[in-house]
Protein backbone atom coordinates (compact mmCIF):
# COMPACT_ATOMS: atom_id res chain seq x y z
CA UNK A 1 0.00 0.00 0.00
CA UNK A 2 1.26 3.62 -0.52
CA UNK A 3 1.83 5.77 2.53
CA UNK A 4 -0.51 8.47 2.84
CA UNK A 5 2.24 10.87 2.76
CA UNK A 6 3.40 9.98 -0.69
CA UNK A 7 0.11 9.72 -2.65
CA UNK A 8 -1.77 12.74 -0.70
CA UNK A 9 -5.83 12.18 -0.14
CA UNK A 10 -7.94 12.74 -3.46
CA UNK A 11 -10.86 15.21 -1.99
CA UNK A 12 -12.99 14.19 -5.12
CA UNK A 13 -12.68 10.55 -3.57
CA UNK A 14 -14.07 11.68 -0.61
CA UNK A 15 -17.96 11.62 1.13
CA UNK A 16 -18.69 15.28 1.41
CA UNK A 17 -18.93 14.63 5.14
CA UNK A 18 -15.28 13.20 5.50
CA UNK A 19 -14.10 16.17 3.35
CA UNK A 20 -15.88 18.24 6.08
CA UNK A 21 -13.63 16.32 8.48
CA UNK A 22 -10.45 16.81 6.92
CA UNK A 23 -10.82 19.87 5.96
CA UNK A 24 -11.47 21.31 9.79
CA UNK A 25 -9.13 19.47 11.08
CA UNK A 26 -6.15 20.46 8.82
CA UNK A 27 -7.71 24.01 8.97
CA UNK A 28 -7.23 25.16 12.68
CA UNK A 29 -7.73 27.30 14.62
CA UNK A 30 -10.58 29.37 12.77
CA UNK A 31 -11.93 32.41 13.86
CA UNK A 32 -15.59 32.64 14.68
CA UNK A 33 -18.12 34.82 13.67
CA UNK A 34 -21.33 35.03 15.56
CA UNK A 35 -22.98 36.99 13.16
CA UNK A 36 -26.98 38.88 14.16
CA UNK A 37 -29.11 39.65 11.23
CA UNK A 38 -33.04 40.57 11.43
CA UNK A 39 -35.57 38.17 9.73
CA UNK A 40 -38.94 39.52 7.97
CA UNK A 41 -40.81 40.46 11.50
CA UNK A 42 -38.07 42.30 12.94
CA UNK A 43 -37.19 38.99 15.46
CA UNK A 44 -32.80 39.42 15.82
CA UNK A 45 -31.19 36.20 15.07
CA UNK A 46 -28.12 34.88 16.01
CA UNK A 47 -25.71 31.82 14.47
CA UNK A 48 -22.00 31.03 14.39
CA UNK A 49 -19.72 30.35 11.68
CA UNK A 50 -16.38 29.52 11.65
CA UNK A 51 -16.11 29.64 8.15
CA UNK A 52 -15.22 32.88 8.22
CA UNK A 53 -11.88 35.39 7.78
CA UNK A 54 -11.37 38.80 6.89
CA UNK A 55 -9.91 39.31 3.57
CA UNK A 56 -9.11 43.12 2.75
CA UNK A 57 -8.58 46.78 4.55
CA UNK A 58 -9.25 48.55 1.25
CA UNK A 59 -11.86 47.95 1.12
CA UNK A 60 -12.78 46.14 4.49
CA UNK A 61 -14.31 43.05 3.88
CA UNK A 62 -14.67 39.85 5.39
CA UNK A 63 -15.67 36.43 3.86
CA UNK A 64 -18.56 33.85 5.16
CA UNK A 65 -19.36 30.53 4.04
CA UNK A 66 -23.12 29.96 3.94
CA UNK A 67 -24.26 26.18 4.21
CA UNK A 68 -28.06 25.68 3.56
CA UNK A 69 -29.94 22.87 5.35
CA UNK A 70 -30.49 19.44 3.79
CA UNK A 71 -33.19 20.01 1.67
CA UNK A 72 -31.52 22.96 0.19
CA UNK A 73 -33.43 25.54 1.97
CA UNK A 74 -31.66 28.64 3.08
CA UNK A 75 -30.96 28.91 6.80
CA UNK A 76 -32.29 32.14 8.33
CA UNK A 77 -28.82 34.25 8.39
CA UNK A 78 -28.92 33.60 4.70
CA UNK A 79 -32.13 34.22 3.96
CA UNK A 80 -31.97 37.97 5.85
CA UNK A 81 -28.67 38.83 4.04
CA UNK A 82 -30.41 38.01 0.83
CA UNK A 83 -33.43 40.04 1.39
CA UNK A 84 -32.01 43.11 3.67
CA UNK A 85 -27.69 43.32 2.98
CA UNK A 86 -27.14 43.91 6.30
CA UNK A 87 -25.87 41.79 9.21
CA UNK A 88 -23.14 42.40 12.07
CA UNK A 89 -19.84 39.92 12.50
CA UNK A 90 -19.56 39.43 16.53
CA UNK A 91 -15.55 38.31 17.69
CA UNK A 92 -16.10 35.82 20.04
CA UNK A 93 -13.92 35.53 23.47
CA UNK A 94 -14.05 33.25 26.08
CA UNK A 95 -16.83 34.89 28.36
CA UNK A 96 -19.26 34.77 25.23
CA UNK A 97 -18.41 30.89 24.16
CA UNK A 98 -21.12 29.68 25.92
CA UNK A 99 -23.57 31.77 24.93
CA UNK A 100 -22.11 31.10 21.21
CA UNK A 101 -22.55 27.43 21.64
CA UNK A 102 -26.51 27.83 22.35
CA UNK A 103 -26.80 30.13 19.77
CA UNK A 104 -25.61 27.02 17.08
CA UNK A 105 -28.68 25.04 18.87
CA UNK A 106 -31.45 24.41 15.85
CA UNK A 107 -33.83 26.56 16.96
CA UNK A 108 -37.18 27.13 14.71
CA UNK A 109 -37.29 29.57 12.04
CA UNK A 110 -38.35 32.42 13.54
CA UNK A 111 -37.11 31.87 17.04
CA UNK A 112 -34.70 34.55 18.28
CA UNK A 113 -31.41 32.90 19.39
CA UNK A 114 -31.20 36.26 21.13
CA UNK A 115 -34.17 36.35 23.17
CA UNK A 116 -33.80 32.84 23.76
CA UNK A 117 -30.08 32.89 25.10
CA UNK A 118 -31.07 35.98 27.01
CA UNK A 119 -27.98 37.98 25.18
CA UNK A 120 -28.70 41.92 25.74
CA UNK A 121 -28.38 44.16 22.30
CA UNK A 122 -27.49 47.40 21.36
CA UNK A 123 -28.66 49.40 18.34
CA UNK A 124 -26.27 49.89 15.51
CA UNK A 125 -25.42 52.86 13.63
CA UNK A 126 -24.59 52.55 9.82
CA UNK A 127 -26.93 49.04 9.70
CA UNK A 128 -30.38 48.13 11.14
CA UNK A 129 -29.43 44.88 12.55
CA UNK A 130 -28.75 45.14 16.60
CA UNK A 131 -25.05 44.40 17.78
CA UNK A 132 -24.30 42.16 20.95
CA UNK A 133 -23.60 44.13 23.90
CA UNK A 134 -21.63 41.11 25.40
CA UNK A 135 -19.05 41.03 22.53
CA UNK A 136 -15.70 42.14 22.70
CA UNK A 137 -16.14 43.29 18.86
CA UNK A 138 -18.87 44.20 16.95
CA UNK A 139 -18.25 44.70 13.10
CA UNK A 140 -21.41 46.63 11.40
CA UNK A 141 -21.47 44.89 7.49
CA UNK A 142 -23.22 44.96 4.09
CA UNK A 143 -23.72 43.05 1.75
CA UNK A 144 -20.85 43.29 -1.11
CA UNK A 145 -20.94 40.53 -3.17
CA UNK A 146 -22.66 36.32 -2.74
CA UNK A 147 -20.96 33.52 -4.76
CA UNK A 148 -22.76 30.32 -5.32
CA UNK A 149 -20.77 27.28 -5.28
CA UNK A 150 -23.28 24.73 -5.37
CA UNK A 151 -27.13 24.43 -4.35
CA UNK A 152 -25.80 24.14 -0.49
CA UNK A 153 -22.69 26.39 -0.24
CA UNK A 154 -22.12 30.36 -1.02
CA UNK A 155 -19.93 32.78 0.10
CA UNK A 156 -20.64 36.07 1.26
CA UNK A 157 -18.42 39.00 1.08
CA UNK A 158 -19.22 41.51 2.93
CA UNK A 159 -17.89 45.35 3.93
CA UNK A 160 -17.03 46.37 7.13
CA UNK A 161 -18.55 49.81 7.95
CA UNK A 162 -17.86 50.24 11.31
CA UNK A 163 -16.01 48.43 14.52
CA UNK A 164 -17.49 48.86 17.98
CA UNK A 165 -14.95 47.21 20.72
CA UNK A 166 -15.36 46.61 23.91
CA UNK A 167 -13.18 49.77 26.18
CA UNK A 168 -9.46 48.72 26.90
CA UNK A 169 -9.35 46.80 24.04
CA UNK A 170 -7.76 49.10 21.58
CA UNK A 171 -5.43 52.05 21.77
CA UNK A 172 -7.03 53.99 19.54
CA UNK A 173 -3.60 55.93 18.99
CA UNK A 174 -2.27 53.15 17.16
CA UNK A 175 -5.00 50.77 16.98
CA UNK A 176 -3.04 48.24 18.59
CA UNK A 177 -5.42 45.58 19.85
CA UNK A 178 -4.81 44.22 23.66
CA UNK A 179 -4.68 40.82 23.70
CA UNK A 180 -4.43 39.77 26.80
CA UNK A 181 -7.52 41.91 27.59
CA UNK A 182 -9.62 40.22 24.37
CA UNK A 183 -9.27 36.65 24.91
CA UNK A 184 -10.23 35.43 21.34
CA UNK A 185 -11.23 31.81 21.35
CA UNK A 186 -10.72 29.66 18.06
CA UNK A 187 -12.88 26.84 16.08
CA UNK A 188 -10.80 23.41 16.42
CA UNK A 189 -12.87 19.63 15.24
CA UNK A 190 -15.52 18.47 16.69
CA UNK A 191 -16.61 19.62 19.67
CA UNK A 192 -13.19 21.75 20.43
CA UNK A 193 -12.04 25.03 20.69
CA UNK A 194 -9.07 27.12 21.69
CA UNK A 195 -7.72 29.80 23.59
CA UNK A 196 -4.94 32.42 22.36
CA UNK A 197 -3.07 32.37 25.65
CA UNK A 198 0.32 30.63 24.18
CA UNK A 199 1.60 33.23 21.57
CA UNK A 200 4.93 33.57 20.51
CA UNK A 201 6.68 36.25 18.50
CA UNK A 202 8.11 36.18 15.24
CA UNK A 203 9.74 39.58 13.51
CA UNK A 204 9.63 39.50 9.49
CA UNK A 205 12.48 40.75 8.08
CA UNK A 206 13.65 42.67 5.33
CA UNK A 207 15.62 40.69 2.45
CA UNK A 208 18.85 43.30 3.61
CA UNK A 209 18.45 41.96 7.08
CA UNK A 210 18.13 38.31 6.63
CA UNK A 211 21.11 38.33 4.30
CA UNK A 212 23.08 39.99 7.30
CA UNK A 213 21.72 37.16 9.26
CA UNK A 214 22.78 34.64 7.13
CA UNK A 215 26.43 36.16 6.62
CA UNK A 216 26.05 36.09 10.68
CA UNK A 217 25.83 32.44 11.00
CA UNK A 218 28.11 31.71 8.13
CA UNK A 219 31.07 34.22 9.97
CA UNK A 220 30.22 31.94 13.78
CA UNK A 221 30.43 28.34 11.81
CA UNK A 222 33.58 29.24 10.60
Amino acid sequence: MTPMADKGISLRELDPRDRYKLLCGVVVPRPIALVTTLDENGAVNAAPFSFFNVFSESPALVVLGLQHKPDHSPKDTTRNIHRDGEFVVHMVDEALSVAMNDCAVDFPSGDSEVAATGLATLPSIDVRVPRLAAAPFALECRRHVVLTFSPDRELLVGEVLRVHAREGLVDETNMYVDLDAYRPIGRMFGNLYTTQRDTFELVRESHAQWLARQDARELKDA
